[in-house]
Formats: structure tokens, sequence, C-alpha cells
């Protein structure tokens, strides 16, 4: 077995970094300090991160080095050793709902084999839809939002009027909205956390049925690992805010009119990922504090086997502050 290929389970390595983030992050909700909260739950990650058997390079993080304590793209972590992986963290999945103290926060990291994970370099959007299991094979970005809707409603043996499509709330799709509207489907709007969007999609018991609009890139290649594990489906295509994004990007070598499917965002089905509620949502509880302690609400997921596993923990804060340099 070679080294880029993981050997055990190490989604349940990760989900020890996405509590300490939460737990960490979980401090801030509600006080309108969106760069405070996002700097503990970056801390408390690369504290965990480093103390894994892993060699892992950051391929989705914060963008280049600039200054600490972003976990910035091409930064190492981990112990050193194999297995070789590709990193995709996203600290803090709706930064401003935390620092409102709004719902659907959540932390999440994801790992694969290194060279597995596709890389949108300085494309910081991405055009999305995403659906779980049912509908895996239905859905297609280049078509109408019509066709694909009454696809997804015939895969789930469902009506149209029985979907319901989740979309970020920005005035960037308000034509969207129309045209889903005009379908007669449900419109589920967030105020930020595609990821949590995405993946609520392939979990029945959100009542969410397709995400459709525009993203973060980094989030979707965070989802794409997430739907590899849930055995959903996401495609994506890279999107220039300006004229001059666009020219850099072609210069670069991007394609801007490539529909990503699920194997170019991460090749592999030897994917692992994680993710921590910090505030309360449809997908997870966020994190509740109480004396000295406090609970946690987790999704773990492994590709290769296809298992997901729900973790409440319930964790000894002045026991963990006696070991962890971290303020929890």
């Amino acid at each position: 077995m070679s080294a880029s290929t993981p050997t055990r389970n190490l989604a349940l390595d990760l989900v020890r970094v996405t509590e300490a983030a939460a737990l960490a992050a979980g401090r801030y909700m509600g006080r309108g300090d969106k760069i405070a909260a996002d700097r503990a739950a970056v801390e408390a990650m690369r504290w965990v991160l480093n103390s894994i058997e892993m060699d892992a390079v950051v391929v989705i993080g914060e963008g280049e080095k600039d200054e600490a304590p972003m976990l910035y793209n091409g930064e190492r972590l981990g112990l050193g050793v194999p297995p070789e992986l590709d990193l995709a963290v996203d600290p803090i999945d709706g930064t401003r709902p935390l620092a409102m103290g709004l719902w659907n926060s959540i932390c999440t990291v994801a790992l694969a084999p290194r060279g597995s994970m596709f890389n949108p370099g300085p494309a910081l959007y991405m055009e999305k839809i995403a659906v779980g299991a049912e509908a895996r094979d239905v859905i297609d970005l280049n078509a109408p939002v019509r066709d694909n809707l009454e696809k997804i409603a015939r895969a789930k043996d469902e009506r149209v009027e029985d979907l319901t499509v989740v979309i970020l709330d920005r005035p960037r799709h308000e034509a969207l909205i129309r045209e889903v509207r005009a379908c007669g489907a449900r419109i589920r709007l967030i105020p930020d956390g595609d990821v949590a969007g995405a993946l609520m999609t392939a979990l029945p018991e959100t009542g969410m049925d397709v995400l459709m609009g525009i993203g973060g890139s980094p989030e979707g290649v965070i989802a794409a690992c997430a739907m590899r594990c849930l055995g959903g489906n996401l495609q994506g295509r890279l999107v220039a805010r300006t004229p001059e994004e666009e020219i850099r990007l072609r210069e670069q070598g991007y394609d801007l009119q490539r529909v990503l499917t699920l194997d170019d965002l991460v090749s592999s089905n030897d994917v692992f990922f994680a993710a921590t509620g910090i505030t309360s949502g449809d997908l997870l509880r966020g994190v509740d504090y109480f004396g000295n302690g406090a609970t946690t609400d987790s999704l773990v997921m492994r590709g290769l086997t296809g298992t997901v596993r729900r973790i409440q923990a319930t964790h000894r804060l002045d026991k963990l502050g006696r070991i962890s340099p971290i303020a929890y």
C-alpha cells in the first residue's frame, strides 16, 4: 500500500479538530467580532491537526500565507509521516451568523489522498447544484432550472411542488429565485453557509432536496468531499466577479465554461469529512456550555465505506484546560 493511501479512519481524528474549533469559536457567538471568532477556530484547528499522524498539505484554506493565524494554502500540517494527504478546511462556515448570533454556523474539515482535490486557486466563487443520492445521476448544471427540478422530482418520486430548494440569500440570486418560484418549488433561503446547505440535500431528515446558486468555490470542494461520503452529487462551474478576474483566471489556465463534476472536485473515494455545529441550525446543534463543560454535535464521514456517524459529545473544559493551550 502506497504512502498516499490512508490506512485508517482519519475522520475519527478529524472530529477532534472540528470539536476543538467549535468549542473555541463558540464563545464568540453574538459578540460581533468575526476576526476573533475565526482566529479562535483556526488556532484550535491547527493545534489538533498537528497532533495527527499524517503529512497533509492545505489545498483549501485561507489563501497564500500573509499573517498568522490563518490556515493558508500550501501549509503542511500533521506529524509529517504517511499517509500523504490533501487538506481542506473551513474553520467557520458561516462567520457572520456566528458573530451575529444567528443559525447554521459550523466548523468543517476534509482529507483526501495527495493530489485528489481540485484547487480553485484565485477563483473565489462557483455556481453549484447539489443533491442527495436519489437524484445524483439526473442533475446537469448546464440545464435550465425547470429541467433539473423536474428530473429531481421524478428521481425522488415526488412532484416539483414537493421539492425544497436551498439558495443563498444574495441579490445575485434574484433571477434564480424567480425561476424556482415559477416552477412551483419551495425555497429555503439561507444567509450564509453553503457547505451546510449542500450537505442538507443529502440528509433526508433535513427536508432539503437541492442546492442551487453561486457560493464559495473553496466551500464547493469541501462540500464535494462530504458528498463523496454521502452518495450525493455536486457539480460546479467557476465564476469570475469582474472582467479583470476573468482575464487572470484564464491566464492561469482555468476554463470558466467547464462543468466540474464530483470526480473533478475530489477524485478519490478514500475521503474523510467532519463537521461540528457552532450555532444551532438545520444540520447540527450548536455548542452548549455549562459550568466546566460543554456539549457538541458532529457529523463524521468516510467515503471508502460510506459510514456516516453522528457524534454527540460532552467535554470537561476544566480537564481540557490542563492539557491544551486552547482557551475553550
